[in-house]
């Protein structure tokens, strides 16, 4: 499925490869929206990503809760104990160029964005500031792809086979 999006002047989509190395480098994950509601898609990626299928320090970021998943919340990037790595943004879209310029200001490596979230101006900021791009993408999807974690679950089964049951 090809989706046509703006294009944002100076940068290209990561390559496979380019988005596995991000997923390489990163080790701190800061989760900006997320929900505490569970049918929500950033509950879901914050369930997946505190599973033993990552090994990332995740931190949730939205000042109208006190806790998810039974992880604190904060306010904003600027209130995080840590320098996120990687700034994952789960708001509207007139709020994703905002996001930008915060994880700009914190000192974060890599801006992304879930899927339905293109921002040209968002990008242009985050490029600007020096981190690494990735837009309208899934990171858990992403995960998943390139370490084997793809199923309709959306957990790890650790079971590899082609065979039928009672084959």
């Amino acid at each position: 499925m090809s989706v046509d999006h703006e294009p944002v002047p100076g940068w290209s989509e990561p390559s496979a490869a380019e988005r596995l190395g991000v997923l390489r480098s990163v080790r701190t994950i800061a989760m900006v929206g997320v929900s505490a509601k569970p049918e929500r898609p950033s509950n879901f990626v914050a369930t997946y990503l505190l599973s033993s299928s990552t090994d990332y320090d995740v931190y949730f970021v939205n000042p109208a809760c006190d806790e998810i998943l039974g992880r604190r919340c904060y306010s904003s990037l600027a209130d995080l104990p840590v320098r996120p790595d990687l700034v994952d943004v789960f708001r509207r879209l007139e709020d994703v160029p905002g996001v930008a310029d915060e994880a700009v200001e914190v000192g974060a490596t890599v801006f992304w964005t879930q899927f339905g979230l293109w921002s040209v101006d968002a990008a242009q900021r985050a490029l600007d500031g020096g981190l690494k791009v990735v837009m309208d993408r899934c990171l858990k999807v992403e995960h998943a792809r390139f370490h084997g974690g793809l199923h309709l679950a959306g957990f790890d089964t650790g079971v590899i086979n082609s065979r039928r049951r009672g084959a």
